[in-house]
This record gives structure tokens, sequence and C-alpha cells, in this order.
């Protein structure tokens, strides 16, 4: 995969989705980084897939869905785990490692128990523009 295009500047909608990610707004977060990964050529599209389904990953959590959940993450991950650690200024190494811990999490948790996750697990992307 070209990570040439890393120093280039995060899409405009890009940037928006990260805020409502930030903000725990995670389905509109979701439809913001599906805009931009629309909208963008090349490779990039899969750094701003891997955010997005980790975004749907956390709003499986929030509704319950323990099966939607450890799907969907291991989706992000693909997408994620090839990216240096820090693309376009996002910080995807956190972001990979704040994924893991809220899986780990979850799965000891296991399904029966998935609405007592403490969602104060859910971090941030760390992100400069």
């Amino acid at each position: 995969m070209p990570f040439n295009d890393c120093s280039a500047p995060l899409h405009p909608a890009a940037i928006h989705g990260l805020a409502l990610f930030n903000a725990g707004d995670y389905f509109e977060a979701h439809e913001a980084l599906e805009s931009a990964w629309r909208a963008e050529p090349g490779p990039i599209r899969e750094l701003y897939q891997g955010i997005l389904q980790t975004a749907v990953t956390y709003l499986h959590i929030q509704r319950g869905n323990y099966n939607g959940a450890i799907k969907v993450s291991m989706r992000a991950r693909v997408k994620l785990d090839p990216w240096p650690d820090h693309c376009r200024g996002v910080d995807v190494a956190a972001l990979r490692g704040d994924l893991a811990n809220v899986m780990e999490t979850l799965k000891r948790l296991g399904p029966q128990h998935v609405n007592a996750f403490d969602q104060g697990l859910f971090k941030p992307v760390k992100y400069q523009r």
C-alpha cells in the first residue's frame, strides 16, 4: 500500500467526521467519514474506512450488539493495521491501541454483559490539522 499521501491534508469531511467521533456521535461520524471516503481517490480511502468502522464498532457496543461489534472491529483492524503510526495528522497507532483495548474489554465481558461495557474506554481520535 503506498503511503506517500500521508503528508497530504485530511479531507474536510474527514475533519468533520473526526470531530463527530470525538464528540461521541458515532453514527454521524460514520456518515461524514463515508463522505470523505467517497470523495477521495487512492489508498487514503482505506484509512478513512478503518476510522469509520471503528466508529461503527463503538456504535454497536452502545446498542448492545456484541456480534456486530466483533465483526466490524475485525474489518477496522484490517483497514488500520497497514498504515504507519501517523498519517495525515492522525495518530493511527493510538487509534489501533484504543480499539484493541476496547475489544479486549468487550470480549472479557462477553455477549451477556455487553450492556455493562464502560463507554469511558472510547477514546477520541488524536489528530492534528
